[in-house]
C-alpha cells in the first residue's frame, strides 16, 4: 500500500468505527483528513448517515463539504452550541502517548477550537507520522499576529527552537492564515516537554496558538502499508 491508499483507509475505518447519524462533528483539514471527508459525504448519499451538522476547520475542508453536500454550520451556530460529538482530524506527527503535532496545512488555530470543543477526539494518520519524541523531525507550527514576528521569533529561540518563517510555495512572500497572521515553524535540537511546551509557548505575547495538541488523548486510527488499521487508545 502506498502512502495515499494508507491515508484513505485510515479515514474511511475511524468513519465507519466512530460517525453516526445525528452526529455534530468537527471536519479536519489536510491530505489524511479530506478522506474521511470523502468517506462521509459518500455514506449520506447513499443514506447510511443522515442528519449530520459539520462544522469546518479550513476554507479547504468547507469546499470537500460542500461537493458532497455535507450541512455546514460554525460553532456559534445555535445548532451546534459550541459542542462537538466528535472531531475527525490528521496530523503531522504522533507520538506514543497519543500527542499530536498538527498545522502543517496551516489551520491549528481553528483545528484546536474545534478539536477543544468536542466531546470524543479521532486521529487519522499512515504509519509514517508516528515518532517517539515530538519537534525534533516534523516542525511545530507556532501561529503570530505580523507584528509580533521578531519578538516571537526570538522567544522561541530562546526556548531553544529554530524558529523560521513559513514561506509561501504559490505567491510571493510568507504564508498567511485564513485569520491574517503569519506561521512560524519551529524545530528542536533536543527532546521537549509536550504538554509543558504547549502552555508556554502560547505564553508569548502576540502568539495565537502553537500546533502542538497535548491536552487531548485521541482515539488514533493508524493505517499501515500492510493494509492493517491500528486502532490506539
Amino acid at each position: 500500500m502506498n502512502q495515499q491508499m494508507m491515508k484513505e483507509l485510515a479515514g474511511q475505518r475511524a468513519v465507519e468505527a466512530l460517525v453516526k447519524s445525528g452526529m455534530k462533528l468537527g471536519l479536519g483539514t489536510g491530505s489524511t483528513a479530506i478522506p474521511a471527508v470523502r468517506h462521509i459525504g459518500a455514506l449520506m448519499a447513499a443514506g447510511k448517515l443522515k442528519d449530520i451538522k459539520a462544522a469546518p476547520t479550513s476554507f479547504q475542508t468547507v469546499i470537500e463539504c460542500e461537493k458532497w453536500g455535507i450541512p455546514l454550520f460554525s460553532l456559534n451556530s445555535k445548532e451546534i452550541g459550541g459542542k462537538l460529538d466528535l472531531t475527525i482530524d490528521g496530523a503531522d506527527e504522533v507520538d506514543g502517548q497519543n500527542r499530536c503535532v498538527k498545522g502543517g496545512g496551516g489551520a491549528l488555530l481553528l483545528e484546536k477550537i474545534i478539536a477543544y470543543a468536542s466531546a470524543a477526539y479521532a486521529i487519522v494518520v499512515d504509519e509514517t507520522k508516528l515518532n517517539d519524541t515530538l519537534g525534533l523531525k516534523f516542525p511545530i507550527p507556532v501561529e503570530v499576529v505580523p507584528e509580533a514576528r521578531l519578538p516571537a521569533q526570538a522567544a522561541l529561540e530562546a526556548l531553544g527552537a529554530e524558529a523560521l518563517l513559513r514561506e509561501a510555495v504559490r505567491k510571493a512572500g510568507p504564508v498567511i492564515t485564513e485569520h491574517g497572521n503569519l506561521l512560524l515553524d519551529c524545530r528542536f535540537k533536543t527532546p521537549i516537554d509536550a504538554a509543558a511546551f504547549e502552555t508556554e509557548i502560547n505564553r508569548i505575547p502576540g502568539v495565537v496558538e502553537n500546533g502542538l495538541f497535548t491536552r487531548l488523548r485521541p482515539v488514533v486510527f493508524i493505517a499501515h502499508a500492510d493494509g492493517t488499521v491500528e486502532e490506539r487508545r
